[in-house]
């Protein structure tokens, strides 16, 4: 596959989504450097993996499908995953760390509602 097997106006329809799941990537790797709290850094990631992940996948399933007309089936598996691990994994996080904070009684653990 060679990148004059697609027109231009298909291939930047390609590239937009992947760059901006990249950015959205890089945002949320910014944001887990920046931010202060335990609950604001692991909010960040798990956002920007989300939905970049998402959108760098849709790149990656568009790209064969519009090439040769084939669906790449593992990509959609990666979809499943990322969409389905993450925020999983961020609640597990946060729930843990709640529940550490309320033990070790600090300050600054949310309240219970």
């Amino acid at each position: 596959m060679t990148g004059a097997d697609i027109s231009v106006w298909l291939a930047w329809a390609i590239v937009i989504p992947v760059v901006a799941g990249a950015a959205l990537s890089f945002l949320g790797a910014t944001g887990l450097i920046s931010l202060k709290s335990f609950y604001d850094r692991v909010h960040a990631p798990t956002l920007g993996a989300t939905l970049g992940g998402f959108l760098i996948v849709v790149g990656s399933i568009a790209l064969p499908f519009a090439a040769e007309g084939r669906l790449v089936f593992r990509d959609l598996l990666i979809v499943v995953f990322i969409t389905l691990t993450t925020p999983v994994t961020f609640i597990l996080l946060a729930r843990a760390a709640v529940y550490r904070d309320r033990v070790e009684g600090n300050a600054d653990a949310p309240e219970e509602a």
